[in-house]
């Protein structure tokens, strides 16, 4: 266990001397030097009011703990209800710690890119991504985030094929980050007339969103085509050429683009996706070149590979990383994703620290 009181003294002693330069004067007279202070201050907040709960209930703990001796039985079974309240939040606020004191990737603070596609399982995996898309989308709404649809191609069923959309907000990459792999669905599809279970996946990719001055990219490496869009668009979207697909001549990358009515619209839309595909491969032959046994973003999209399970007969949703099983799913399909999203940080924060192994026990 690490020891989290001296991480939360020197994050303490870090705050202490940052207040000390807000009130230099000399300091006041550097430009920026304030506000870039005030955004450390403000990184370390979270640590320290966390770090003070940690410390009263340990505190209270080991007063609980020495209670169990005391003569007066009245006393003893205060300290017995003590004692279960505490060995429960003590844990708990040592995994919120864990994840307050894992390194911030740099890309933490970017928008992110997410790329929904059915996988195993017809139009029931398309339909199960747009589920998937809206659980997301409510999730972010919640929090004042903004949504915008860059592509998307819908089934017959009315679900998605493919959805790519991007998510902008306050460090939406951090809290996104995790959800990329294949998300498998146990369910009877509406189409079912004999009441049986079938199980489909999705396979969920997150990008974070690459901005000009992360990526160049050279006139010369692209080939842009224009055309008519195609699928249901009424108006004028099927009979102008406002799709766009740029090719990224190096690499054979496809973006294809044709939502908007407007081809410069589809064309940025398009360049969006192709940057934050381009940072995102780079970053993972980077993480490669640290880790050779780096698994792929999400597999084939077959059953066996799987980073959570959807149960809808049992109503269960089971991160396998975590190896956590909360029984709500109708609330996390709601977009109530905080008690299953702060699990899954905690556990990989916990596993970087090379403390656990991720999931484990979780059912299947």
């Amino acid at each position: 266990m690490p020891d989290f009181l001296e991480r939360i003294a020197e994050a303490e002693a870090r705050s202490r001397d940052l207040e000390t330069q807000l009130s230099d004067p000399d300091v006041g007279k550097q430009q920026g030097a304030i506000e870039k202070i005030g955004k450390r201050l403000g990184a370390l907040r979270p640590l320290i009011e966390t770090g003070e709960k940690y410390k009263a209930a340990v505190a209270e703990l080991a007063d609980a703990k020495a209670m169990l001796d005391d003569d007066d039985p009245e006393m003893q079974e205060l300290a017995r209800d003590d004692l279960e309240r505490l060995e429960a939040l003590v844990p708990e606020l040592e995994g919120e710690l864990r994840v307050l004191l894992t390194p911030k990737d740099p890309n933490d603070e970017k928008n992110a890119i997410f790329e929904i596609r059915a996988g195993t399982g017809g139009d029931e995996a398309a339909l199960f991504a747009a589920d998937l898309f809206r659980m997301y989308t409510r999730y972010a709404e919640e929090l004042g985030w903004r949504i915008d649809v860059l592509s998307s191609s819908e089934s017959a069923q009315g679900g998605f094929k493919e959805v790519i959309a991007s998510i902008s907000g306050t460090d939406v990459f951090s809290r996104f980050k995790y959800e990329k792999g294949v998300h498998r669905v146990q369910r009877v599809p509406a189409t079912e007339s004999q009441g049986r279970i079938h199980t489909s996946t999705v396979t969920v990719a997150v990008m974070p969103e690459a901005e000009e001055v992360d990526v160049e990219i050279k006139n010369e490496d692209l080939r842009i085509d224009v055309m008519r869009a195609g699928g249901p668009g009424g108006q004028s979207v099927n009979t102008t050429d406002s799709a766009v697909r740029i090719t990224h001549l190096p690499t054979g990358l496809i973006v294809q683009c044709q939502d908007e009515k407007s081809q410069h619209k589809n064309k940025a839309k398009a360049m969006t996706v192709l940057r934050s595909r381009l940072y995102d491969a780079e970053q993972e032959r980077l993480a490669a070149e640290r880790s050779s046994e780096r698994r792929s973003q999400v597999g084939t999209g077959e059953r066996s590979e799987k980073i959570r399970t959807y149960n809808f007969p049992q109503s269960r949703v089971t991160d396998h990383r975590a190896g956590v099983t909360l029984h709500k799913l109708d609330q996390v399909m709601a977009g109530e994703m905080e008690e299953l999203l702060n699990a899954v940080h905690s556990n990989i924060a916990a596993a970087q620290e090379g403390e656990v192994a991720p999931g484990g026990g979780a059912p299947s």
